[in-house]
C-alpha cells in the first residue's frame, strides 16, 4: 500500500510553504502581536488570494472540494509558519462543518461562497474550549450550546455576541470570552443532529492543531539547527558537540515519530473510522510532545537568549505552548484514548492498525 501522498497534494504544499516563506515573514509575525487584526487582515487577503481559503468549500459554492488528508500536509505549513488560528478555523474546520448541511440550507448556501472567497472570518465555541480564538474579528460564530439532547449549532453573528478580550501567551493570538443569548432565531440543528457533527468538528480540530504542532516542531529544530552552526564557543560550532547532537536528535525522532500519528488519523477522518476520536487523540498527544520538545531543546541549544523577542525562536514556541492546551489538553486527550484502549472492542495489535472498524 502507498502512503505517500500524490503529485498534486504535494505541488499543493510546495507552492503553500513557497508562498508563506515570503510573505509569512517572523517580522510579520510580531507585527501582528503588536498590531493586532491590521496585519492578519493583509496576510488573510493574499492567502485568499492563492485560494487557501477554497480548499474545503465544496466546488457547488466555488471551492476545491479537498479533504482532511489534504490539510494534513497544509496544517504543517500553516504550523511551520505560525499562521494566526483564523485561517485553519475558517477554511477547514467552519467549511466541513457548513458543508455537512444540507445542501439547501441557507446557512451554507450564504456563508461558503463567502469563505472561498476569503471574506469571511468565523470562529467556533465549543466547550472543549474556555476561550474562543478570533471571536472579535469574526463575521460568524458556529456556536456549541449544550443541551438536553446534546450540543446544539447556534449561528451567532456579531450584534448578538457580547465578547472580552484575554490575553495570551501568544500574543499573536487573538483570545476572547464570549456569551451570546441563544434560542430559536440562532438554532441551525438540534442536540439530536448536531452532536455528531460537532463529535467530528472536535476531532477534526484536534488533527488540526496536530498538524500545525508538527510544523512548530519543525520549524523549531530547523531553527536550532542553524543556530548552533553559527554559534561557536571555544573556537568550534557549539553543534559539532555531542550533546548538543543529542538535543536535536531527540526533537527529530520525536517529529518523525508523530507525523505517521497525524497521518493515521487524517484517514481516520476522511473514511469516518468507527476508532477516529482516538486515532485524533493520539495525534494530538504525539504532536503536542514532539513541538514541547523541540520547545525546550531550542532553548537549551540557544541559552536565555532563546526567550527574547528579539529570537525567532520564541515566536514558534510560545505558540507550541498556547496550541497544546486547544481542542482539548492532555488530559482530555489521554481520558479519550485510554477508554478507547480499555473498551472491550478495541482494536489493536500490528493487523488493527489500518483497520476501519
Amino acid at each position: 500500500m502507498d502512503f505517500t501522498f500524490d503529485e498534486d497534494q504535494t505541488a499543493l504544499r510546495d507552492s503553500v510553504s513557497r508562498f508563506l516563506m515570503t510573505e509569512a515573514t517572523p517580522e510579520l509575525l510580531r507585527e501582528i502581536a503588536d498590531s493586532g487584526d491590521a496585519g492578519w487582515r493583509r496576510l488573510r487577503s493574499k492567502m485568499a488570494e492563492q485560494g487557501l481559503s477554497t480548499m474545503s468549500v465544496p466546488e457547488a459554492y466555488g471551492g476545491l472540494g479537498l479533504g482532511d488528508i489534504d490539510w494534513a500536509p497544509m496544517t504543517q505549513e500553516l504550523g511551520y509558519y505560525a499562521i494566526p488560528d483564523a485561517l485553519a478555523d475558517t477554511a477547514y474546520l467552519a467549511a466541513a462543518m457548513l458543508s455537512r448541511l444540507d445542501a439547501a440550507h441557507a446557512l451554507a448556501a450564504r456563508w461558503l461562497p463567502r469563505i472561498a472567497a476569503g471574506s469571511a472570518s468565523i470562529a467556533l465555541a465549543h466547550p472543549v474550549n474556555p476561550w474562543v480564538a478570533d471571536a472579535r474579528a469574526a463575521d460568524l460564530v458556529l456556536w456549541a450550546q449544550p443541551a438536553a439532547g446534546g450540543l446544539e449549532l447556534h449561528a451567532i453573528e456579531p450584534g448578538a455576541l457580547q465578547v472580552s478580550a484575554l490575553r495570551s501567551i501568544d500574543a499573536s493570538r487573538q483570545l476572547a470570552g464570549v456569551s451570546a443569548t441563544t434560542g430559536a432565531a440562532t438554532r441551525v440543528l438540534d442536540g439530536a443532529q448536531a452532536q455528531p457533527l460537532w463529535d467530528e468538528t472536535l476531532d477534526r480540530a484536534a488533527v488540526s492543531a496536530a498538524g500545525q504542532l508538527v510544523g512548530l516542531a519543525q520549524r523549531m529544530l530547523d531553527l536550532s539547527v542553524d543556530y548552533v552552526a553559527q554559534r561557536k564557543q571555544f573556537g568550534k560550532p557549539i553543534g559539532s558537540f555531542q550533546a548538543v547532537k543529542h538535543h536535536l536528535a531527540d526533537v527529530a525522532t520525536r517529529i518523525e515519530f508523530a507525523r505517521p500519528v497525524l497521518y493515521r488519523a487524517a484517514l481516520a477522518l476522511a473514511r469516518g473510522d468507527a476508532n477516529r476520536a482516538a486515532l485524533a487523540s493520539h495525534a494530538k498527544l504525539a504532536a503536542a510532545d514532539a513541538a514541547w520538545i523541540a520547545a525546550r531543546k531550542g532553548i537549551q541549544v540557544h541559552g536565555a537568549m532563546g526567550y527574547t523577542w528579539e529570537v525567532d525562536l520564541q515566536l514558534f514556541m510560545k505558540r507550541a505552548w498556547a496550541l497544546d492546551a486547544a481542542w482539548g489538553d492532555r488530559g482530555f486527550h489521554k481520558s479519550r484514548l485510554a477508554a478507547a484502549l480499555a473498551g472491550d472492542d478495541a482494536l489493536l495489535g500490528p493487523a488493527a492498525t489500518l483497520a476501519s472498524g
